[in-house]
């Protein structure tokens, strides 16, 4: 996309300077400049992108394994690196991707975390909740799975910074900001969900919907003040 502007860029200054400067300084290759330069531009930005990804890699690879755990499947012998908060995001971005088809990527989860469309877990609105026994029940439950499959001998996916990048996969060190930054991604997750199955407005609900859903509104708004006070400071 960047090497496109640059073309269109670099192709409105020839013109420009057609009635100034001519294009004999071109010759018969003024209309490849543009191109040229755009080529130059976008394989540069590629270059450096890719040099960037892979010094991200080699650093969350080393992390992982300073903590004892595959860097290619972090979850191979449990969920013991992954906080409550963490798991609920990433199940409820699970039931997302249900929920919109995309069931290659829902895959993902189910290999890797032992998650199950089964599972006693609702988002949209929420039904879990961090440290609560229902939550340990979940973890229970996951870890059995992934034990089984590998018992089995079905091998987990080798996740990578292209995996972390779209679905924060790999596990995170719970300080305060990212405590707060993955509960509110978890529950506008859960409020995406929401609408899609009931809509904007909230006419008719259950009782019990209509409880959990105005806990998410609730905590959401509380979390983004909280989150808006630390930027401040």
């Amino acid at each position: 996309m960047r090497g496109f502007a640059v073309v269109c860029v670099a192709g409105a200054l020839v013109l420009l300077s057609a009635p100034v400067f001519g294009t004999a300084w071109a010759g018969p290759l003024a209309p490849l400049v543009p191109v040229a330069v755009g080529l130059l531009v976008g394989g540069g930005s590629f270059l450096w992108c890719r040099i960037l990804f892979l010094r991200e890699r080699e650093k969350l690879r080393a992390k992982l394994a300073e903590r004892g755990l595959d860097a290619d499947r972090p979850a191979r012998d449990g969920l013991r690196a992954y906080y409550d908060a963490q798991l609920i995001f990433l199940r409820s971005e699970y039931e997302f991707l249900l929920r919109v088809e995309a069931r290659k990527s829902a895959r993902l989860f189910e290999e890797s975390l032992g998650f199950t469309p089964e599972d006693p877990f609702e988002a949209g609105p929420l039904d879990v909740y961090p440290d609560t026994p229902r939550m340990r029940g979940l973890r229970e439950r996951w870890e059995r799975r992934i034990s089984a499959r590998r018992e089995a001998g079905m091998e987990q996916p080798m996740l990578g910074l292209k995996e972390d990048r779209a679905y924060r996969v790999f596990p995170r060190e719970m300080t305060v900001p990212m405590e707060l930054a993955t509960r509110k991604a978890y529950l506008e997750v859960s409020r995406s969900l929401f609408r899609k199955r009931y809509g904007a407005r909230r006419k008719d609900l259950p009782e019990e919907i209509e409880n959990r859903a105005n806990r998410d509104d609730k905590e959401y708004a509380a979390l983004t003040r909280k989150l808006t006070r630390r930027q401040d400071r």
